[in-house]
């Protein structure tokens, strides 16, 4: 039965479901939330990140035969569908019967919770996860990461980095580059911002090790962490 709330995406980070090896305390408590908030009537489409098990492989390949862009970017996108493929078993009985590997097609499910993963070269699973909100009609985008805040700048390489709390879209962009690359290290992929502020789509970037404020934003209360509008 289709919710009457809002479809909320979800980009989960590789680096929370395998920093190193597959963090099955988070993906127990992030579980919990989420049917949790099933319950009270959210629906969320969930869209995996590559993480460490993406450069592991990348790293591999590259050190035995060099890889073109467009190779590398491959094994990124088939990490995150081995990733969406477990986050889809984690949650089976609630998850649609497939990961979506292409946010721009007809989906008909009928289950609170879809899964989604990487598409083709040259797009971000920021960008997948800005195209599955345009594609399904929802209007809030969470970002769980590894960090707490975006920031003026780069907290590790500049002490004067202040954090932000709310930013419109424009402004955003200017603190991020232009263009995207595989190993972009940005809050938030450009092209995606692109996309998002030509949507009017809200994003919202917090650290998904803390959970509370994932469920704190979901519900309209205060949080730590970053609304672009």
């Amino acid at each position: 039965m289709q919710s009457t709330k809002e479809r909320v995406v979800v980009s989960v980070g590789g680096s929370l479901i395998v920093p190193d090896g597959i963090d099955t305390d988070f993906l127990s408590r992030f579980k919990a939330l989420v049917l949790e908030k099933v319950q009270r009537g959210f629906t969320f489409t969930i869209i995996a990140g590559g993480g460490k098990t993406a450069r592991k492989y990348q790293e591999a390949a590259n050190a035995v035969t060099p890889l073109s862009r467009h190779d590398v970017d491959w094994i990124g996108i088939h990490s995150t569908r081995l990733n969406a493929q477990l986050l889809r078993n984690i949650f089976v009985g609630y998850a649609h019967t497939q990961v979506i590997k292409n946010p721009t097609i007809d989906i008909e499910a009928e289950e609170p919770i879809i899964i989604a993963a990487g598409w083709q070269p040259g797009c971000s699973t920021d960008y997948v996860a800005v195209l599955m909100a345009k594609n399904l009609g929802a209007r809030r985008l969470v970002n769980l990461s590894n960090i707490d805040y975006v920031y003026t700048a780069d907290p590790k390489k500049n002490p004067d980095a202040k954090k932000i709390e709310k930013i419109n879209w424009p402004e955003f962009r200017k603190l991020i580059p232009e263009e995207w690359d595989p190993g972009l290290s940005s809050p938030f992929d450009p092209i995606a911002a692109k996309e998002a502020e030509s949507l009017s789509l809200e994003v919202a970037i917090m650290n998904g090790a803390k959970l509370e404020e994932f469920s704190n934003y979901l519900e309209g209360k205060p949080f730590v962490g970053t609304v672009i509008s």
